[in-house]
């Protein structure tokens, strides 16, 4: 077969705010290749991203992504990663083509489950899925209270951890985190895994950081994600060394393998967070599964939109007995659960499991778009490029 469309729907909420919160807009993917259509997700502007696929050719190593993978064979994995070397080839200074890159990626992952009858995991080459416990990840509130009601609201709807980010943390006083850090303890109750997101707060300072280490372990958190830019991996490592129960995270914002696998052995972190919609798709984040495990670090998916990126971030570890823990977005906006018409839910044991179904075993909603579509027209001096 050959690929014969890629269709773009940018969807956003009517009003989006600048909270740390990636559930208020959308850039879902549509592959078509013969009779099979595969569904993914782009995590990233998703304007920019439509852009890179239709941009007008700059030379050789600067062409639109749409030149790399419209008519090409899609019959094999073999040809997933064959295509990926091509973008990686033809945009390399294209430096969004990873990020549109990969929400094609997955929808190739979801087309060629369907035409084989196949999950996903079972593609990759894992025998079963194992069931993951998922954290429920929320946004620190604006005040001590509001956090401490939301991680009660989590420990109500039966999360067994969570993780809170953004918001004021980090931005305010050393007090001010030690109030919202105590104020998710008692919330959460003194069983439950606690996690803390920083997002990349500190920049590169250091000492910052350091400064909360003690409020963190004396919490009992369990990691520290993000404190510094992505790029600043002597700072990770220099924080790790400090810790002694809390362990540093990160990873989210790698765009590559290789900027993955640095974070690893140069930033030392303890666990490596990745977003398949960012680091060009599934394919490369089960390699990343595969060298944190040979490294004795565990993964970690990443992901804050739909129940179609969830399926799409939990595929590259779904047979790893180890590594159970999964990001789980507890508060997303409407436009997030509107995407699919089936969603994960918790079991009895707080846990949840990937379906048992072709390709990613997610029901795109299509009807559920329509409420939150953006109408775009991209030109170039008069040449309509992209409408949608």
């Amino acid at each position: 077969m050959k690929i014969e469309a890629v269709d773009f729907s940018y969807l956003s909420m009517p009003v989006v705010t600048d909270d740390g919160d990636g559930s208020q807009d959308a850039l879902v993917v549509k592959v078509s290749a013969g009779d099979f259509t595969g569904w993914g997700e782009c995590e990233a502007s998703p304007l920019v991203s439509i852009a890179a696929f239709v941009t007008p050719m700059s030379h050789g190593a600067c062409q639109p992504v749409k030149n790399s993978v419209l008519g090409q064979q899609i019959d094999d994995v073999s040809d997933i990663e064959r295509i990926a070397r091509l973008v990686a080839r033809n945009s390399m200074d294209l430096l969004q083509a990873q990020h549109t890159w990969s929400g094609i990626e997955i929808a190739l992952w979801d087309l060629l489950g369907k035409m084989r009858s196949e999950p996903v995991w079972r593609l990759l080459g894992y025998e079963q899925a194992y069931p993951k416990t998922p954290y429920a990840s929320v946004l620190f509130g604006d005040t001590p209270q509001q956090t401490l009601e939301r991680a009660q609201d989590a420990r109500q709807r039966g999360f067994t951890a969570a993780k809170f980010g953004w918001g004021p943390f980090g931005a305010l006083s050393l007090q001010d985190d030690l109030d919202q850090l105590k104020a998710v303890r008692e919330g959460l109750g003194p069983d439950a895994s606690l996690l803390v997101d920083a997002g990349q707060i500190w920049g590169t300072d250091l000492e910052a950081a350091k400064a909360r280490l003690s409020g963190l372990e004396a919490v009992g958190a369990m990691w520290l994600e993000e404190p510094f830019y992505a790029d600043a991996l002597s700072d990770y490592a220099d924080l790790q060394a400090c810790c002694e129960t809390v362990r540093i995270a990160g990873g989210e914002a790698a765009h590559s393998e290789g900027m993955a696998r640095n974070i690893i052995d140069f930033g030392k972190v303890g666990f490596i967070q990745i977003d398949c919609g960012r680091i060009g798709g599934i394919g490369p984040a089960k390699a990343i599964s595969d060298y944190a495990s040979d490294r004795g670090i565990t993964y970690v998916n990443h992901t804050f939109t739909s129940h179609l990126a969830l399926s799409a971030s939990l595929q590259p570890y779904a047979g790893k007995s180890g590594d159970l823990i999964c990001e789980f977005p507890a508060m997303p906006r409407q436009l997030a659960l509107d995407i699919t018409r089936n969603h994960f839910s918790l079991d009895l044991n707080g846990q949840i499991h990937l379906p048992d179904a072709p390709g990613l075993g997610m029901e795109v909603n299509e009807e559920g778009f329509t409420d939150y579509l953006i109408e775009i027209e991209i030109s170039a001096n008069g040449k309509n490029l992209y409408r949608g």
